[in-house]
């Protein structure tokens, strides 16, 4: 059944933490195959446009699994970047109850604890897949949850980009020496390394991001890779397209649930939601995967320049970051746990990768 036949039964609730209508006796039971149980309408505060239709898309395919698995029970309305509030407001808002979930990258949050960065990623760190595996495999989402329960927040996984791409620069960047004073967009713990290696970091969100690189506010941005980045049409202002993006080797992106809201859904609602962000998770990777490739070669046709950071700018990224990390832990005993965890799951993960898939890797992507 299409989601407007659905909205056409929904009835719509409240606009509070829970957002709930109750109808019958609201039992969550599937009987004779419909759903028993309570209509809740539930808003989402995305902090991306829905220009971006891979990463605000997938928001939009979790909505529609909740709303198909509850008979149209449990409707979820999707608001994109600036819609409800600002795209870098989303987690107040969820605080606060005006929206009872957020999907959006939990680095943007650093500022209320530095250790909700590791939800998203920390430069060189871990891939999608070694991402997702420590999150949902290797006790990384319990370690997470710890740090949000302080903002009465439950977070889910939401999707990942895959490896991104360095950004674009007006100019040639060769060493490390060529970033300094260098004025360019970059969130997260990256930026911090960026500030650390003499860059001028601005924090600025996406549907910001080419007006201020074509009016010359900033130097260089860095955004997610060729699929995102043709659509905001950077490769029109600016002519160097840098890789990899060492400070975002497999951002996953979240689902920020008040938990208050949370705590009131029926169990089966409860099951439904994880179900569906795994869905939307998926999603997202697999449409970026397909979409990327192609996105580049119409890029290049363009006439970009595209070129990879020296192993000199790199090793110093590398320096950057362990010392700030160091540094985060040396200053927070709840930081150092998180961090401890994630950083042994990293040197194991990667010690099994280095011998089947980075090998494999290196012979077959260069044999063309």
């Amino acid at each position: 059944m299409k989601r407007r036949e659905f909205l056409k039964k929904a009835v719509v609730g409240s606009t509070g933490i829970a957002a709930t209508t109750m109808t019958g006796c609201g039992s969550s039971d599937r009987q004779g195959g419909s759903l028993q149980g309570p209509r809740i309408q539930w808003r989402m505060a995305s902090s991306f446009p829905s220009k971006l239709d891979t990463i605000y898309g997938a928001a939009e395919v979790m909505a529609e699994r909740v709303l198909e698995m509850t008979d149209g029970h449990f409707d979820i309305r999707v608001h994109e970047a600036g819609e409800l509030v600002p795209a870098l407001e989303v987690m107040d808002a969820v605080q606060q109850g005006s929206a009872q979930v957020a999907h959006t990258a939990s680095y943007y949050f650093k500022g209320k604890n530095p250790a909700l960065a590791f939800d998203t990623c920390v430069p060189f760190g871990l891939t999608a897949r070694q991402q997702n595996a420590w999150l949902l495999e290797g006790g990384g989402l319990e370690l997470i949850h710890a740090r949000y329960a302080d903002f009465g927040i439950v977070s889910f996984p939401g999707g990942n980009t895959g490896a991104q791409m360095g950004g674009w620069f007006r100019r040639e960047v060769g060493g490390p020496d060529d970033l300094k004073g260098l004025r360019m967009r970059i969130p997260g713990l990256g930026g911090d390394v960026m500030n650390a290696l003499g860059v001028s970091v601005q924090v600025i969100p996406g549907a910001e991001v080419y007006t201020a690189l074509e009016k010359n506010t900033i130097d260089a941005c860095e955004w997610v890779g060729p699929y995102d980045d043709e659509k905001f049409g950077f490769h029109k202002v600016a002519d160097f397209y840098y890789y990899p993006g060492w400070w975002e080797p497999g951002p996953s992106l979240s689902y920020l649930v008040n938990r208050e809201a949370w705590d009131a859904l029926p169990s089966y609602y409860q099951a439904v939601f994880r179900a569906a962000c795994k869905e939307s998770a998926q999603t997202m990777q697999t449409r970026y995967d397909a979409r990327n490739p192609p996105a580049l070669e119409r890029i290049l046709a363009h006439g970009t320049t595209m070129k990879p950071f020296s192993r000199l700018l790199m090793r110093r990224a590398y320096e950057a970051t362990q010392d700030l990390l160091s540094t985060f832990a040396a200053e927070d005993p709840e930081y150092a746990e998180l961090y401890g965890h994630w950083n042994a799951f990293r040197r194991s993960s990667f010690d099994w990768f280095k011998r089947a898939e980075l090998a494999y890797q290196n012979f077959a992507f260069n044999t063309e």
